[in-house]
């Protein structure tokens, strides 16, 4: 079955796996526990494309999986890949907060962030059965005593396996429940401005030095859009600060990742402009209109998971050439070793440098 699982639609490269040894771990040593479950009695936390819970129905017999899925393309490919390997019908998709209600199981790849970790933590012990085991994986080289202490807030006991083909699962049972602390809010005062985050989200409650560089190009940046785009938004920091500047600018906000969109709604209601920014959970703005907008901000991934790749950015500079109307500009920032500005004039237009530093560059694309 894990040989027939693909990444699709998510990027697709020869170094990028749609199963790796951390999902084999991780449902071998909950194999035991899978048999005992009963139907609703299995959760799944971020499964990458599908193998953890696909592979808890077909190898273990678990029935009425329930997945949280932070990024909307392992959806995506959970869905592609189910079709595909005829185990369409044996999960449900449910956000974080519901999906390891009265569960006796609970599998998760290990996410980067401790705050991330620390949310799904929260969430589950929160709602769990008393006697849930939840089992964490992820690759030794990210796994820190830093997380035991995070599980073991949430948690009585946390216990870790040996490794195995350089991964490693941690074990937490004993549920406390608690309050979630998600999302954390964190003022800003050079910009006067507040940003929330949920565990997710990138760069948290900080604001990231790309996005700070972008932000310096703000009163240059189509004076006189209409209508504009926060692409890959985050927290939405772009967006709140582009709809206080301009009170007549219709401002959009879009995000793949559900903390992402979580975070960039609580973002503009902390700021005051949750009337006027609409979120939306999409990919690659995929539920845009084509030529629809002025202008396009976007400070774009470099990573997909821990590998270097460029082809996420790509996608992200393809889709504002297609939303954009003839005119438009698209503002990106990137690290500047990076080099994207001919990937930028073949899918948008013609592109400028408006600003550079060793660090990063910014430049305006216009839309052919």
């Amino acid at each position: 079955m894990f040989a027939t699982l693909r990444r699709a639609p998510d990027v697709e490269a020869p170094e990028l796996v749609a199963v790796d040894a951390t999902d084999r771990l991780l449902l071998d040593e909950a194999a035991a526990a899978l048999t005992l479950c009963g139907p609703g009695e299995v959760a799944v936390v971020d499964d990458a494309y599908g193998a953890l819970t696909l592979g808890a129905a077909a190898l273990h017999g678990a029935s009425d999986v329930r997945v949280a899925q932070d990024l909307l393309v392992g959806e995506r490919a959970l869905a592609r890949n189910a079709l595909r390997t005829g185990l369409t019908g044996t999960y449900r998709s449910l956000p974080l907060a519901e999906v390891a209600a009265g569960a006796r199981v609970v599998l998760v790849q290990a996410p980067k962030a401790l705050d991330a970790l620390r949310e799904i933590a929260e969430r589950v012990a929160a709602v769990a059965a008393p006697d849930v085991t939840v089992l964490v994986g992820g690759r030794v080289k990210h796994m820190t005593h830093a997380m035991n202490d995070v599980l073991l807030d949430s948690f009585t006991e946390v216990s870790a396996t040996l490794a195995r083909q350089k991964s490693r699962v941690l074990v937490a049972r004993g549920p406390k429940a608690s309050a979630s602390s998600s999302p954390r809010c964190q003022e800003h005062p050079d910009l006067a401005l507040t940003v929330c985050a949920h565990g997710a989200a990138f760069a948290g409650t900080k604001i990231d030095i790309g996005t700070r560089t972008l932000l310096g190009a703000l009163d240059r940046m189509a004076p006189g859009a209409a209508t504009a785009l926060d692409l890959g938004c985050g927290t939405a920091v772009l967006a709140v600060l582009l709809a206080r500047a301009r009170p007549s600018l219709e401002v959009l906000a879009a995000d793949q990742s559900a903390a992402a969109v979580a975070s960039a709604r609580a973002t503009a209601e902390a700021n005051g402009v949750a009337d006027r920014i609409r979120v939306i959970r999409d990919d690659a703005a995929d539920s845009v209109p084509d030529a629809s907008l002025d202008l396009v901000v976007c400070n774009p991934p470099f990573h997909v998971g821990v590998a270097v790749v460029t082809t996420a950015a790509d996608r992200l500079f393809a889709a504002a050439g297609r939303v954009l109307r003839p005119g438009g500009e698209l503002w990106t920032v990137y690290n500047s070793a990076l080099r994207y500005k001919p990937a930028l004039a073949r899918t948008v237009g013609p592109t400028r440098v408006a600003e550079q530093t060793p660090k990063f560059t910014v430049t305006v694309s216009t839309r052919r």
